[in-house]
């Protein structure tokens, strides 16, 4: 991510040139990034959900992560105006883990529903052209169901579908993991991983920091440059 988001950063002040938007070297890492979030998140949960976390603890979690959300829409509006994050990774992640945490209990069932969910956005086209007043739903008020005929024009974008069916996996993996494997999960960290598991106690801060870091960076950069 934090890769992708630099060589994002290198093109938006004009260091590189790339096509963020429809070249799939990068719409495939993007995928990929997001599905790996998301399915992490699913896997947090089914930990939390074992451990019995009572939904105040669950609140303050889900307000740093709303919080941080509203952080992005605000930051992504100062640069880009026309086109800054409504409903980007960390909202979806917000909407999403409300719904898997209200359905932890359904077990298997939550392989079959995670399908259906990353399924249902692929009738959303055919659906619009059957019925031609369904241009509400490419609204932003409604947008973020993602039930779409034309995507919207935004620097990120997660839908709750097809997004909740990989969070669903995520949980349903974990709850596997913990039921038939749970020393994998529970065993020691190798000591070559102790930097990426101190990343992933501290995942929401990086992410909220990274970009601002690197952004600056490169300001100065250019400014260095320039001058020189």
């Amino acid at each position: 991510m934090t890769v992708f988001h630099f060589c994002f950063d290198l093109d938006h002040f004009g260091w590189i040139h790339e096509n963020f938007l429809a070249d799939p070297f990068w719409t495939r890492q993007r995928t990929a990034i997001v599905s790996l979030f998301l399915f992490c998140a699913g896997l947090g949960q089914a930990v939390a959900h074992a451990q019995g976390q009572g939904w105040p603890r669950f609140w303050r979690r889900w307000a740093q992560i709303a919080g941080c959300a509203l952080l992005v829409t605000a930051g992504s509006w100062f640069m880009f105006p026309q086109s800054f994050i409504y409903f980007g990774v960390l909202h979806g992640i917000a909407v999403m883990l409300v719904i898997v945490r209200l359905t932890a209990g359904w077990g298997r069932w939550l392989w079959p529903a995670g399908l259906l969910a990353i399924l249902l956005p692929l009738a959303a086209l055919p659906l619009h052209s059957a019925f031609g007043n369904l241009h509400v739903l490419n609204e932003r008020w409604w947008n973020w169901i993602g039930l779409v005929s034309v995507k919207p024009v935004t620097q990120d974008y997660v839908p709750v579908l097809p997004w909740l069916g990989v969070m669903w996996w995520g949980m349903a993996a974990g709850q596997w993991l913990l039921r038939q494997r749970g020393e994998f999960v529970r065993g020691p960290l190798p000591r070559g991983f102790a930097p990426l598991a101190w990343m992933g106690r501290w995942s929401l801060s990086w992410y909220m920091v990274h970009q601002p870091v690197m952004i600056g960076a490169l300001m100065l950069a250019g400014m260095a440059w320039r001058g020189g």
